[in-house]
C-alpha cells in the first residue's frame, strides 16, 4: 500500500439468486421492500447482512464483540455468582457505567439501570470489569454504606441532585470500554458520551435489492392438530406468511486506508481482515425463516475493483428493472446489465485510479468489462487482496 495514497477502496459487487425466502422482515413481519425505478423490489437491509458478516468473521477470528445496553446488569450478575451480596453487586454494576466518564454514561433507572446508548464492546470487557470491581471491593462497600446512610437520613425532596460520586478509577473503566476487536476496527463504533471510544468504520455496506420487480407473495399454511379427539379434525394453527424471490444486487466497499489507520498501521492484519471480509461477504446469508425456506444459495457472480480516491457502486445498472429472458430467468439479463453499466462507467472514469478488477462466476461464458476472470471465489479473494497491497503507481489491469 502506498503510504501517500489518499484512500484505497476495494469494491465488492455480487449478483445473488435467492429462492422463496424471507431474509429480512419489517415491523409488519413481512418482507422488506424498496421502490426503485418505479418498481417494487425485495430488499435486505445492510444492517441485517452486515451483522451476519461480522458474526462469521468473529467466529473465524475466535475474537468476539457484543452490542449491548446490559453491561451494568451483566457485571452485577457476575458478581452475584462470585458470592457478592445482592445490593453490593447491583451497586458495583452501576458504578462501572457511572465511573466511565466524569459525569458517567447515561442510564435508564426505570429499566434496571441499562445504558441509554448501545455499547459495542469486546466480550472480555465483562470479566475485566468484574475483576476491577473485585480489586476495589472495599471502596465499593464503603461508598454503598455511605449512600445507604445518607438515603436513610435525607428526605426525598432534599436529596442531592446530580450523579452519584464515581468510586472506580475513571481512567481504568474508560480504558475497558475503549478496547477494540478486529471487527470493531473494521465496522467502526460510535459512543458520543465517550468520544475517545469512537472508531471510524472502514466498511460500507449497501442495502441489497432485487434487480427486477419482486412483489411479496403470500404463503397460506396450517399446522395440523395431531392429538385431535375422536371425531374432530382440523388445524391447530392457521397463518399467511409472505416470501420473495429474485436476483439480488449486493454491494460493499472497504476503505483499506482507514482500516490500516484503525489498526495502528498494521498492513498485514488489514489485508488479513480484508480476506476474511471478502469470504464472509460472498458466503454469508441472513438466517430468518431458514428452517422453512432453506435459501442457502451462493452468488452467481462476484466482481471486485481495487480503486484509489473513491468507491464506485454499480447499483444504477438496475435503476430500470431487468426483464426476464425469453425463456425465463433473470440471471443472464442481470449479468448483461452489470457488464453494460461497468463498461459505461469505465469509459467515463477511465482507469487512472483503478488498480485492478476481476470477477468469478458460475456461468461458463466469460463476461466482458469486469476485468480478469478467476476460476473460483478463493482465487478471486487472493487476487483482490494482492492487488489491494499494490502501490498506487502501478498501471491498472486491462
Amino acid at each position: 500500500m502506498a503510504a501517500h495514497a489518499p484512500a484505497r477502496y476495494i469494491d465488492l459487487h455480487a449478483l445473488h439468486p435467492v429462492p422463496a425466502s424471507l431474509l429480512n422482515r419489517g415491523e409488519d413481519n413481512e418482507p422488506k421492500t424498496v421502490l426503485m425505478g418505479g418498481a417494487v423490489r425485495s430488499m435486505s437491509s445492510s444492517q441485517c447482512w452486515k451483522r451476519h458478516i461480522r458474526l462469521d468473521m468473529e467466529k473465524q477470528l475466535d475474537e468476539y464483540a457484543t452490542r449491548t445496553r446490559m453491561l451494568p446488569l451483566r457485571v452485577a450478575d457476575a458478581l452475584r455468582e462470585a458470592g457478592w451480596p445482592e445490593e453490593l453487586a447491583v451497586f458495583a454494576g452501576n458504578q462501572i457505567v457511572r465511573s466511565a466518564t466524569r459525569e458517567g454514561l447515561k442510564t435508564e433507572p426505570d429499566q434496571n439501570g441499562i445504558t441509554s446508548a448501545l455499547l459495542y464492546l469486546p466480550r472480555n470487557v465483562l470479566p475485566e470489569a468484574t475483576e476491577l470491581c473485585q480489586e476495589h471491593r472495599p471502596q465499593l462497600e464503603e461508598a454503598l454504606a455511605q449512600e445507604t446512610a445518607a438515603a436513610a437520613n435525607t428526605t426525598k425532596s432534599k436529596r442531592k441532585k446530580g450523579p452519584a460520586p464515581a468510586v472506580l478509577p475513571t481512567g481504568k473503566v474508560a480504558a475497558l470500554i475503549k478496547q477494540r476487536t478486529a471487527t470493531i476496527n473494521l465496522f467502526g463504533r460510535m459512543l458520543a458520551e465517550l468520544p475517545a471510544a469512537h472508531v471510524d468504520g472502514a466498511v460500507q455496506v449497501a442495502h441489497a435489492f432485487t434487480v427486477h420487480r419482486s412483489d411479496p407473495q403470500p404463503d397460506y399454511f396450517t399446522a395440523v392438530e395431531e392429538w385431535a379427539r375422536p371425531g374432530e379434525a382440523g388445524s391447530a394453527h392457521l397463518q399467511t406468511a409472505f416470501f420473495t424471490t429474485g436476483i439480488l444486487y449486493r454491494y460493499a466497499t472497504v476503505n483499506l486506508t482507514e482500516l490500516v489507520r484503525n489498526l495502528g498501521g498494521d498492513d498485514k492484519q488489514a489485508l488479513h481482515l480484508l480476506d476474511l471480509f471478502t469470504h464472509a461477504f460472498i458466503e454469508t446469508l441472513p438466517q430468518a425463516k431458514k428452517t422453512s425456506t432453506a435459501p442457502h444459495t451462493l452468488p452467481h457472480l462476484v466482481h471486485y475493483a481495487v480503486r484509489d480516491r473513491r468507491p464506485v457502486s454499480y447499483a444504477a445498472a438496475f435503476e430500470q428493472p431487468v426483464k426476464h429472458a425469453p425463456g425465463g430467468g433473470y440471471t443472464l439479463p442481470a449479468v448483461d446489465a452489470l457488464s453494460t453499466h461497468a463498461h459505461a462507467l469505465n469509459q467515463l472514469l477511465g482507469d487512472r485510479h483503478r488498480i485492478a478488477h476481476g470477477y468469478a462466476t458460475a456461468q461458463e461464458q466469460p463476461v466482458d468489462h469486469l476485468g480478469t476472470q478467476h476460476t473460483s471465489f478463493d482465487a478471486l479473494t487472493d487476487a483482490l487482496t494482492a492487488a489491494a497491497a499494490l502501490p498506487s503507481e502501478r498501471q491498472p489491469a486491462a
